[in-house]
């Protein structure tokens, strides 16, 4: 049916909602909520109501629109940011990157908790730190917190554990105080614990006089590798004591917003206090239409970051007032499970952290400008550059697959991701074939992409029957383009399984040359030629190259497990944990070949019948063989 454009505005009810804005592809180009539907759409196809130069083009290319009821204005702002994070409309003003940061994780519903990285915070008993903005800082840390308190690292699942297994390296260099043997009680490991927490909650002080007395007390004992040892933990601590800038004696957590804005470009600063401390920094790009001003731009920055992060802090300050306050506290409020309130300062020290965010906004806006557009044409623009040649509309997500093998042996397949023209590694896949034997490339591919959009599939009906259609399993995403490691055989196998499953996704294959090098894009039974100095040809190469790279790896990690398992898994009587335990005792396969009976029997796991299975194998194998 041909949509009725007057018809359908007069249907529109007089309720809070959100509204979907189509052009002629069928394509969502803009996403908007409302208190009112009937007035707000109305608004854009009014000749009397300024909208701007970018919602003038925007409203030219509406062919249709459609719209969700809500029963609240809240429940509208949830439901505009989920829509905006998934469809990522043209004319919807978005970030530019997308960030997760990085938390300290104290897993406290564990008997015997543990100190973990997370870019996550979950709803769980466990107790986070952060956001941090330096992964590498967040490490650092665990691992001072490890080697300081000896907490333990490992997955076992303790106490039901306790004395199953030998302890791990980490308690023979003194850094684990082993509650898995039941060498540390479970109060004293409690205690340890506690003061971690304490050190993560900013008190440095007592931890440093006490690593100041044991230092001392070494050397008045003449232990002065042990003295050495609390000296480094003590300049350890300091240096982390030292990064903790005081900026306020209340000890509430708030974000200080800052905003520069300049044509086309905009960047939002923002400092992170936590406990009354700046522990980082982070800026963020916007692309903006030139008319929009500074509020809209908040506004929209606010929905979509606070929509991202898992953290909510209690206070949010900006430079100046926002459109919908109110509902957007209602909903930081909701989010946070506490209430969060947005403020802008107009005097003392909250105001002049506020114009410092503003002046490093600024700063970064006119130092990176040049930077951020060379940085763009390297991924965005390249992948808007593969699009035009293949005739897409878009190509955000794209996935490439290679496959692996030495004259058919362990085949293997890989699925590497790129987003907006990076590397998603959270998201490559490996695929260890199942079906396949002797060196069949298209038959791999077959197997491959047959389970990769399989499994995707079901995860989506999954969580569909859930009610949970916005989150994403590991393989729910599926891609704007998918790109062969190879020419027309390859893209007509992923064309097939495409068409088994009943999918419509673009496909197009990486052409080589007789020299291996990239020569095109084979789509739509054509070869088409890149310019070899243009972004969109260097970026399929290295798309190319690391698809390639990824199934290498894999494949020589199964080569090299199979070396291994040809070797001395082929006794009879060796198992899994005497080969562990004999590569542990013997520094190479020479030394066990070497090693008479009694010494292959000393070692654990061993008894004399297993020892004589080892000595009579290396005495009658061929003496090449490789472990």
């Amino acid at each position: 049916m041909t949509f009725q454009l007057e018809e359908e505005l007069k249907k529109l009810p007089d309720q809070p909602g959100v509204y979907l804005m189509y052009d002629k592809n069928d394509t969502i180009i803009y996403i908007g909520k409302a208190v009112s539907l009937t007035k707000r759409v109305h608004q854009y196809f009014q000749a009397s109501h300024n909208e701007g130069v970018k919602k003038e083009r925007m409203v030219r290319q509406i062919a249709r629109f459609e719209y969700i009821i809500t029963d609240s204005e809240l429940e509208a702002l949830v439901l505009e940011c989920n829509l905006i994070k998934e469809h990522r409309p043209k004319y919807n003003t978005m970030l530019r990157d997308d960030k997760t940061y990085p938390y300290i994780k104290v897993t406290l519903s564990e008997e015997y908790p543990r100190v973990l990285f997370s870019r996550q915070m979950k709803k769980d008993k466990s107790r986070y730190f952060g956001p941090y903005t330096s992964s590498g800082a967040v490490k650092d840390t665990i691992d001072l917190l490890n080697k300081l308190y000896g907490l333990r690292t490992c997955r076992r699942n303790l106490p039901k554990d306790i004395g199953k297994e030998r302890p791990c390296l980490n308690y023979h260099i003194r850094q684990c105080a082993a509650p898995c043997q039941a060498y540390i009680s479970k109060e004293e490991y409690e205690s340890r614990i506690a003061q971690a927490v304490r050190f993560l909650n900013g008190e440095y002080q007592p931890i440093m006089k006490e690593l100041e007395e044991k230092m001392t007390a070494a050397s008045m004992e003449m232990e002065f590798e042990k003295a050495a040892e609390y000296r480094d933990l003590l300049n350890s601590v300091k240096q982390i004591a030292q990064k903790q800038k005081i900026t306020d004696a209340n000890d509430e957590d708030r974000d200080v917003v800052g905003l520069a804005k300049d044509g086309e470009d905009a960047v939002i600063q923002v400092f992170f206090i936590r406990g009354g401390k700046l522990i980082g920094r982070e800026h963020f790009y916007m692309k903006i239409a030139a008319e929009e001003e500074k509020e809209q731009i908040l506004t929209v920055f606010i929905k979509q970051y606070y929509a991202g992060t898992p953290f909510i802090p209690r206070l949010v300050m900006l430079p100046l007032a926002i459109e919908e306050k109110d509902v957007i506290e209602e909903w930081l409020t909701k989010r946070r499970g506490q209430k969060a309130y947005i403020k802008i300062p107009k005097k003392g020290m909250k105001e002049k952290l506020v114009e410092l965010a503003g002046k490093n906004a600024k700063l970064i806006l006119s130092q990176d400008r040049e930077k951020l557009k060379r940085e763009e044409g390297r991924t965005i623009g390249a992948m808007k550059e593969i699009a035009r040649l293949l005739n897409l509309s878009d190509a955000v997500r794209v996935e490439a697959y290679d496959i692996s093998n030495i004259s058919g042996f362990q085949s293997v397949g890989s699925m590497v991701v790129y987003e907006k023209g990076k590397p998603c590694r959270s998201d490559y896949r490996k695929f260890r074939l199942r079906t396949v034997s002797g060196p069949d490339d298209y038959a791999s591919m077959h197997e491959v992409l047959t389970r990769r959009f399989e499994h995707g599939k079901a995860e989506q009906e999954e969580l569909k029957e859930k009610g949970l259609e916005n989150d994403y399993g590991s393989f729910t995403r599926f891609p704007d383009l998918i790109m062969m490691d190879g020419g027309k055989g390859q893209v007509n196998i992923a064309l097939r399984v495409l068409d088994e499953l009943n999918l419509k996704i673009p496909v197009c294959g990486m052409v080589k040359d007789d020299n291996h090098r990239t020569r095109g894009l084979y789509y739509n039974n054509a070869e088409i030629p890149i310019e070899r100095s243009s972004e969109g040809f260097k970026l399929i190469t290295r798309i190319q190259d690391e698809a390639h790279r990824f199934a290498i790896e894999y494949h020589r990690s199964l080569r090299s497990k199979g070396q291994v398992h040809s070797v001395l898994d082929e006794i009879p009587g060796v198992g899994p944990s005497r080969r562990k335990a004999l590569m542990m005792r013997f520094p190479s396969l020479d030394a066990i070949r070497q090693a008479d009976v009694k010494e292959l029997a000393d070692t654990p796991s061993m008894n004399a019948k297993a020892a004589h299975a080892v000595y009579d194998y290396f005495h009658s194998v061929d003496e090449t063989a490789e472990l």
